[in-house]
């Protein structure tokens, strides 16, 4: 059987850690050459390219941060001058601070806004314009169901995450002129170290309002992931798919 992404050459932000790296060796397992991008661990990325390249695919690795501008245009440059185009884009780098509003720097609040809004657009653009010349690309962002529920979760990590939910739906009808699809999936919450820097009460309740009584396996969302960024998933876009275990609202 055709794998889901063969010969696809992704791109996936934050690829070493809970979400990033199960979608780096799953896209890897369904044919998908992957480049990825990390902040610090040398050692997770090692790890990471190794489960790509177990899968018999191509991987490219760059310590960068989803802010550094120039480094992130010259990366674009390199995995298009190595593997000749790049298909898909998984914006999946984030991070949140445990925060109460009142209590919130100005520090914690730009930290937050600059990694998970204005990353966005760091990495979205340079990749963007070359799905433009390709005439062809899929883009699949990562958001948060505390951006559409009522969540105990900071609110500089939802505001965030709400940002990522305009941008998906109006970069789709811009980018549909070029056969360029956008979509997101709004994650609940999965077994990650993002996850664990939200409020004990929070995770405390969680069984009570999922029905499946658990948090995610990062594996599921990336299983779901491969399909959304696939040929056979040729008729959406500017959607907002919410995978979160069947939470209560």
């Amino acid at each position: 059987m055709t794998l889901l992404l063969e010969n696809k050459r992704a791109f996936i932000s934050g690829g070493t850690r809970g979400l990033g790296a199960a979608l780096c060796e799953v896209f890897a397992r369904e044919g998908a050459d992957v480049a990825f991008n990390y902040h610090s661990r040398d050692d997770l990325a090692e790890v990471t390219k190794a489960k790509i390249e177990a899968h018999g695919r191509r991987t490219l690795a760059y310590k960068i941060s989803v802010t550094d501008r120039v480094n992130l245009k010259r990366m674009t440059r390199e995995i298009v001058e190595a593997w000749g185009g790049i298909d898909i884009l998984i914006n999946n780098a984030a991070i949140n601070k445990p925060d109460n509003f009142a209590t919130t720097t100005d520090k914690s609040w730009d930290t937050v806004i600059d990694t998970n809004v204005n990353g966005l657009f760091a990495v979205t653009k340079p990749i963007y314009k070359q799905m433009i010349r390709q005439r062809a690309g899929k883009i699949l962002n990562i958001t948060s169901i505390g951006a559409i529920r009522s969540l105990p979760t900071s609110v500089h990590y939802a505001t965030s995450k709400a940002a990522v939910i305009g941008f998906t739906k109006c970069l789709s009808r811009e980018a549909s002129n070029f056969s360029v699809t956008v979509n997101a999936i709004a994650a609940g919450i999965f077994d990650t170290d993002l996850a664990d820097t939200l409020p004990d009460r929070l995770l405390e309740m969680h069984d009570f309002w999922n029905s499946t009584k658990r948090r995610g396996k990062p594996s599921e969302l990336a299983e779901f992931a491969a399909f959304m960024c696939s040929d056979r998933n040729s008729y959406m876009n500017g959607e907002i798919v919410i995978v979160d275990g069947g939470a209560v609202t």
